[in-house]
């Protein structure tokens, strides 16, 4: 009796221990992780992963499928509430109360006109989970930035925001575009993309620049794009900075939207995309067309806005 006592604790015992490594541990860290006029400075070669470590000393981990991450927790931290741009579950107060998995997203590396070196890792917050999974289909990846400038050997932080706002689905960040917005003037674009079950994904095109020291979301633009619509009606973007030699900072912006529409035989209009307003009309009385709809975003003040009449054309009208 004793001996099937003692096998079946010792079974219990390593079932709770594989138990317990299977599942995401957290470590505790300084409030200190949060300052954003922390300092820091790392030798060639540059190593993101490395000093990504240095700039949130969590646990790190790296799971199957590229998942790779540092779970942490900080007791005394202040809690800030930051945009989710989905709109449906409200404000990310980061840190999470949970834990938090913080993730190298990419690192962007570019030069000046005069030769300067910059480097900028790209983060992505999301809550903690014991299997290191990133869920929630309307929670958007929270997006934090490092940015490094190269003196001799010397890498050295010129900028720390470990959270700015949320984009994307499932606490993932959508891909960062570098863009150059004036002389020597850098900024990242990202185009966020949500939508319900078996529903069109609307397409958002958002601008990330520096602005009031600090980086900020200076546009978004909706009817960016839109997909998952069945294929009857579909239409993408593309944006280009306006040369103007006028304008040495945040020059105007062009975004030229193409697409198609074509009513569906099958009359199911649950999931039909919404076209956007400059041609929805065309809808009304039109089996079928082609657009293009062009607009000009000049900024004023604290954003990009449209400014004048957007240009629409049609053609294959049926």
């Amino acid at each position: 009796m004793r001996l099937i006592q003692s096998i079946l604790f010792s079974m219990i015992y390593i079932s709770t221990c594989i138990a317990q490594d299977d599942i995401i541990q957290l470590k505790n860290v300084s409030d200190t992780i949060l300052n954003t006029k922390r300092t820091l400075k790392t030798t060639e070669p540059f190593d993101p992963l490395k000093t990504t470590q240095k700039l949130f000393p969590g646990k790190l981990y790296k799971l199957a499928d590229h998942n790779t991450f540092l779970s942490w927790k900080c007791k005394n931290c202040k809690t800030i509430a930051y945009t989710d741009v989905n709109g449906v579950e409200g404000d990310q107060l980061f840190p999470y109360s949970e834990g938090v998995a913080t993730r190298l997203d990419t690192t962007i590396s570019y030069s000046d006109s005069k030769g300067n070196q910059f480097k900028m890792l790209v983060f992505n917050q999301s809550v903690y989970d014991t299997d290191g999974a990133q869920t929630g289909r309307f929670s958007g990846g929270l997006l934090g930035l490092a940015k490094f400038s190269k003196t001799g050997n010397v890498w050295e932080m010129k900028s720390f925001q470990p959270a700015i706002a949320a984009f994307g689905a499932f606490s993932r960040i959508p891909s960062l575009k570098l863009l150059e917005i004036g002389e020597d003037q850098y900024a990242f674009t990202l185009v966020h993309s949500n939508g319900g079950a078996g529903a069109p994904y609307y397409d958002y095109l958002y601008l990330i620049a520096g602005f009031d020291g600090k980086y900020q979301p200076l546009l978004e633009l909706d009817n960016y794009g839109v997909s998952n619509t069945g294929g009857g009606t579909n239409w993408s973007s593309a944006y280009k900075v306006v040369t103007d030699n006028n304008k040495k900072y945040f020059r105007d912006i062009i975004v030229t939207t193409t697409g198609h529409y074509k009513k569906t035989k099958l009359g199911d209009d649950e999931f039909e995309a919404e076209l956007p307003p400059e041609v929805a009309e065309m809808k009304k009385t039109k089996k079928q067309f082609s657009f293009t709809i062009e607009k000009r975003l000049s900024f004023k003040g604290k954003w990009y806005n449209i400014v004048g009449k957007p240009v629409v054309k049609f053609s294959n009208v049926k």
